[in-house]
Order: structure tokens, then sequence, then C-alpha cells
């Protein structure tokens, strides 16, 4: 599994650092307003769907009854059962992408609201965006299989394709055009046809390239689909909240959508580089021991996935709230990106990374659930924490809009105040980390309660280490800040050199803290 994990890692490693250069040249090109929110809603509504696919309900679903397939039957069969999950998934798909469309008008109302300019760019760019969601979603299927054979590299390398298409969309083909967002929608479409194509080869190297067949009476199918429609929700809650926080966030100060996609991507390293790695590799080893029944290595594997996790989200949490401007004002603050959308986007980093322990913790206790065919039980936490979710979106949005909005403001309505106080993001952010954890607590529970999880020895000591060298982390990072300019004011090579030796400082304290406690590489190893 280290090894696994150490080739996914690397290949995500990849994409996320190129996904950080694609926002950069966004960032530079296109400044926060009507227009770059429109792109992201538009964008959004796909990737919830490659998120949902790629990274959870589909595969989820598919990679236990697959792995099932591949340790008990022929490999007859599992062609077969290649070429009628694709044949199924992907007709139903394209009902999907057509319904969406003929009715984008719709959707685009439902997740930007009002009329006018900025209601029109949506649309247009939705029309762009929305067949992304049946080439990433074949691309999922194509990269679950090659999981199953333990090949992790490829798939994760995938999304590289996309943001090579947006960095050359941002800074080659805006330009040219009379309506310079639409360059982003054009590379996102383009960019799900090429990632499609980019797995072919690597499925035909392990004689799995077959024609897709509708299968819908074929009994695989029917099992992958009767798992899949429960983890349609369960796995995504993270997902279906940030799809919530959109429709509010288009009601809250303009810019405000753009401040809290810019900082999902801060997330998107430790949680996508770790979190989702964990995970993807956790989940075929999990399904093996459950097929042979070997309650004590299914036990030991999900073990060494928490502590592994733990070992990263934990510190990468502190530090992200800690550096949150600095990193900001150091990547982004470029071209048409200026210090007010740096502060703003730091609050939503802020708050989202609050949450990143149970980001990351939900995707290894999730594969517990699926690899032995229960997903039904996940779908109960995640409609709490989605219930959850709302609820405090409504709290903590009341509580900043009586801090922060001004009288005037507020004299002239509600929802003009709404539209009109900046910083108020910063409740879907803190709403969003709340909720994980409560649906990290419910799942943790009710797989205490089915019994089929031991804890191994050792935890006591693990967190002891593990908090010590956080506390030691955070006391140098906030020391250094204490020392550090505002980031928002100096040159770039100053925020560069500053930000280097935070980071740098930061990393060091937190590793030689944790080897002076007595933590060594081989306790990464499973037990």
């Amino acid at each position: 599994m280290l090894r696994g994990l150490l080739s996914f890692s690397s290949m995500t490693m990849v994409s996320r650092v190129l996904g950080l250069v694609r926002d950069i040249a966004f960032n530079a090109t296109f400044q926060p307003g009507a227009a770059t929110d429109a792109f992201w809603v538009a964008f959004r509504i796909p990737n919830f769907m490659r998120r949902l696919f790629a990274e959870g309900s589909f595969s989820t679903a598919f990679v236990p009854v697959f792995t099932e397939v591949k340790e008990t039957r022929p490999h007859a069969d599992l062609r077969e059962l290649m070429s009628r999950v694709s044949g199924t998934l992907g007709g139903f798909l394209l009902v999907l992408t057509a319904l969406g469309l003929i009715f984008t008008p719709q959707v685009a109302w439902l997740f930007a609201g009002g009329s006018g300019a900025k209601f029109g760019l949506t649309t247009e760019l939705l029309r762009l965006t929305f067949p992304f969601i049946l080439f990433v979603s074949l691309t999922a299927l194509a990269g679950g299989a090659l999981n199953s054979f333990n090949r992790f590299g490829l798939p994760a390398l995938t999304p590289v394709i996309l943001n090579l298409c947006m960095i050359a969309g941002a800074l080659w083909v805006a330009p040219r055009l009379e309506v310079p967002i639409l360059a982003m929608g054009w590379a996102v479409l383009f960019a799900g046809v090429l990632q499609l194509l980019f797995q072919l080869p690597a499925l035909r190297s392990i004689d799995l390239l077959t024609l897709p067949r509708w299968g819908w009476t074929h009994p695989d199918v029917r099992k992958v689909m009767r798992l899949m429609v429960p983890t349609l929700f369960g796995s995504s809650v993270a997902q279906v909240n940030l799809l919530l926080d959109t429709v509010i966030a288009a009601h809250l100060f303009v810019g405000s959508q753009t401040w809290l996609s810019q900082a999902d991507r801060f997330l998107e390293l430790p949680l996508g580089v770790f979190g989702i790695a964990l995970g993807t590799v956790i989940l075929p080893t999990l399904s093996r021991h459950h097929v042979k029944t070997d309650h004590e290595g299914f036990s030991r594997a999900l073990d060494w996935g928490l502590r592994t996790t733990l070992l990263i989200s934990v510190p990468a949490m502190l530090g992200l709230m800690l550096l949150s401007q600095p990193l900001v004002a150091t990547l982004f603050q470029h071209g048409a990106f200026k210090p007010f959308d740096t502060r703003m986007t730091a609050m939503s980093v802020v708050g989202l990374s609050f949450g990143l322990p149970a980001f990351a913790l939900v995707k290894i206790v999730l594969p517990a659930f699926y690899a032995r065919q229960d997903t039904r039980t996940p779908v109960r936490a995640g409609v709490a924490s989605l219930v959850a979710n709302m609820v405090m979106n409504g709290l903590f949005l009341l509580v900043l809009y009586h801090l922060w909005a001004p009288a005037d403001a507020r004299a002239l309505g509600v929802r003009h105040a709404l539209s009109n106080t900046p910083g108020l993001h910063l409740a879907l952010g803190l709403a969003s980390a709340v909720a994980s954890y409560l649906n990290l607590a419910l799942l943790w529970r009710w797989l205490r309660k089915a019994g089929v999880y031991d804890r191994q020895p050792g935890w006591t000591g693990f967190s002891l280490r593990l908090a010590g060298a956080c506390v030691a982390m955070a006391a140098a990072v906030a020391l250094g800040l204490w020392w550090a300019p505002d980031f928002t004011t100096v040159s770039t090579a100053r925020r560069i050199t500053w930000l280097a030796v935070l980071v740098g400082g930061g990393v060091f304290v937190y590793l030689a803290a944790l080897l002076a406690m007595g933590f060594r590489p081989r306790d990464l190893r499973e037990h």
C-alpha cells in the first residue's frame, strides 16, 4: 500500500502543482468579479460530478465488485463486466448530458440566480462545460479498473491534462476572444475528451479495452448500480455542501464565488495528494481482505490509513490557517488579483482549512464501508451532515451579518446588506468544515459498532507525538509571522523568500519534533 500511495501521490502532486499554476494564470488574466464568478459556477457543477464519480460514488461502488470478479472469476468475465458497465454508464450519462444542455438556463438560474449579463454568461459557459461530465466519468471507469490492477500512477496523472488546457486557455486563447472568459469553457470541454483518450492505451495493456454494450440487466452491473445509488449521496457530502454554498454565495458580495473557489485550491494539495490518494489505494486492499474474510488484515490496513492521514492532515490544517494570507498573496496577488482579493481569499482558506482533517479522514473511513459493500450506512451520516451544514450556514451568516454589515446597508434590507458586505463568505467555509466533523463522527461511531475494525496498539504514543510536533510547528510558524512583513504590500521576491522560510522552517520543526519524540520512518509501514 505504501508503494501504491507513493506512486499515486507523486502523480497527483504533479497535477496539483499544475492546478496551482493554472489558478495563478487565471488570476493574472481575469480580475475577480461577475465574469469569474460565472465561470466558477459553470465549472463547479461538472467538477462536482467529477468528484462524485472519479473520487466518490462510482469508484467506491465499482472497485469492490470489479475486485471480487477479478479475484474469483476468469478474465473473460472481467472483460464482460467492463463492456457492460461502460455501455450502461455511457448511455445514462449521454441522457444526463443532453438534459443538462436542454435545461442549461434553468441550471444557471438555480446556481447563479438573477438575470442579466452574469446569468447569460453563466448559461453560455455551462453549455461548454456540461459535456465534461460524460468524458470525465468514463475516464473514472478506466481509472478504477487500472487501480484494481495496482496501477495508480497513470489515473493520478490524468488530471494534468485539464490543468494544461486551462493554462493554455487563460494565457493564449482568452486574449484573442471577444469574451475572454469563454476560453476557459472551451478548455474544460477539450480536456474532457483528451483525458479519456489518454487512458485507453493503458486499458489495452491489461486487455480491458472493450466495446461498450448496454447491460442494465447484467447481474454484476445491477450490483454496481445498487451499491452506487446510495453512494451518490453518501460519499460526496462535502461536494454537495459546496454546491449548496454556490447557491448561497450567488447572493453575497460580488467575487465571493471566486474567493471560495480559489481557497479550495489550497486544500486540494494535502487532500488530493494524501487524503484521496490514501482512500484510492486502500479501497482495493480492504476489498481483498473482505473477500478473503481476513478481519485482522482489514483492521491493520485501515489503522495504517488513519495514522498516515493524521500525520499529514493535522499539521497541514494548522499551516494553512496560519499562513493563509502569505500563501494567497505570494501565489495569486499578481496582475488583476489585488490585495483586497488576497484578504478575502485568505478568509476562505482559514474557514475551509479548519475541516481538512475531517475531509481527509472521511476519505479513509468510507472505503471501510464500501469494501464490505455497505453503501447505506454512509447515507445516514451524509444526510445528517448535509442538514447540519445548511443550518450552520444560516447560523454563521447571521452572526457575521450582525457583526460586519454596516447599519446603513442593513437599513436598505437584508438582501442589500448581504450583497454589499464583503467577508460573509467565511460563514460558508466554516459551516462546511463543522459539518464534515459531524459526518466523520457518525461514520466512526457506526464503524466501531459494526465490529469490523480493531484498533491496533500504539495509538496513545502516536497521538502524543503528533500533538507535540504540531504545537512545536505552530509556535515556530507564529514566531516567524511576527517577524515577517505584510505580504500584501512587499515585492514578489520578498514574499517568495519569506514564504519559503516560513514553510521550510515549519516542516523542519515538525519533522524534528516527531523524530525527537521517538517517531521513525519505519512506523509508516503497515503494522
